[in-house]
């Protein structure tokens, strides 16, 4: 139908948009100055801006979360991709990749068996679902985020190091997360969430298939593995932004408009689009203990551990949008080292690939 034709139209365009934007070696750049000025301007006294206090501050651990609740939050796009499956327009995504001609009955096929795997999972247990979910006080101080231990605002308990657009572009403003939060100098009082969730009990399934030498599910167990992962988080979302959180307690979207991100706030990862820095998940994971309370753990490179996991912050303002911080110059690397007080060369070593 027309919608579907417009969605597919859309999300090629932005394909292409993406890969032309990230070929463009001859763009200028601004100084961090100059892209500081023209950051994000918002009126933190209006009613619409006006941050919302959590119903509970401080960390909520969620040691034995049900499977069964998570299923239906699974986005099945990303796990036909993992299977390399894509239909063609007008079957691009699921579930009406099922009508493609090509790779329908293959995926039809395939979905049926990861099904069948995911009652198996949900009625013997196989993986657990933990996370951990925290909500502080919290403004900003340029591009950093401070966040406090109570309103008082006199215990900073830690500071998350945000990175700015510095790309030339037509329409200014140059985004920085620390743009969605109030300045500490507003004298408006704001919040950030933070959140970290893994699926575990995946390593013993897979040995399990590997002795027998059966890669098929094997490699079906890390996939499902991952989507319930994913899934809790987009659960775990909810929760906040309708319980703990509390800013939208009458949201009511289908798991197909959650997906869309139809809903209020945003919930950026650190190693991405919005903050692609890798280290700031240590600071989460400091600020949390996340590893005490849930097993999950970072490596050396800022891995986590089980894989199938995911962390990140929470935004809730109806301001804060994803957006991708592209390429930024010596300028601003130096100021960021500055402000995380680590030196250069080890900031240089983590922003490798954004590095102008």
């Amino acid at each position: 139908n027309k919608v579907d034709f417009c969605e597919d139209i859309k999300e090629q365009y932005k394909e292409m948009r993406d890969e032309f934007m990230a070929g463009l070696e001859d763009r200028k750049y601004l100084t961090i100055d100059q892209v500081r000025a023209k950051g994000l301007q918002v009126d933190w006294k209006a009613e619409e801006n006006r941050p919302v206090t959590p119903r509970l501050l401080g960390t909520q651990v969620y040691k034995e979360y049900d499977v069964k609740d998570v299923v239906d939050y699974i986005d099945w796009n990303p796990f036909f991709q993992t299977w390399q499956l894509r239909g063609r327009y007008p079957n691009r995504g699921y579930p009406k990749i099922f009508n493609d001609e090509n790779v329908g009955s293959e995926a039809k096929k395939l979905f049926e068996e990861a099904k069948l795997m995911l009652q198996d999972i949900v009625d013997n247990k196989k993986l657990q679902m933990r996370g951990i979910v925290g909500l502080y006080a919290a403004n900003a101080v340029g591009d950093d985020i401070e966040v406090y231990k109570d309103d008082s605002k006199t215990d900073v308990l830690c500071r998350f190091h945000g990175l700015r657009q510095q790309a030339e572009k037509d329409d200014p403003p140059y985004f920085c997360l620390s743009d969605f939060i109030a300045p500490r100098d507003s004298g408006v009082a704001d919040y950030i969430g933070l959140f970290a969730n893994a699926s575990f009990g995946v390593e013993e399934m897979v040995d399990y298939f590997k002795a027998q030498g059966d890669d098929y599910n094997h490699i079906m167990v890390e996939a499902l593995a991952d989507r319930l992962a994913e899934a809790f988080a987009e659960k775990l979302h909810e929760i906040v932004r309708k319980d703990l959180w509390g800013y939208a307690p009458n949201e009511d979207f289908s798991t197909e408009d959650l997906l869309k991100v139809k809903y209020q706030g945003i919930r950026p990862a650190a190693g991405y689009p919005s903050q692609p820095d890798h280290t700031e998940k240590a600071t989460m994971w400091s600020l949390m203990q996340i590893e005490e309370a849930t097993g999950m753990r970072l490596t050396e490179s800022m891995a986590m551990l089980p894989a199938a996991a995911v962390s990140g912050l929470y935004f809730a303002g109806k301001c804060s949008q994803y957006f991708a911080v592209g390429k930024i110059t010596q300028d601003q690397v130096v100021d960021y080292a500055a402000r995380k007080k680590v030196p250069v060369d080890e900031s240089q070593k983590w922003l490798g690939p954004m590095l102008k």
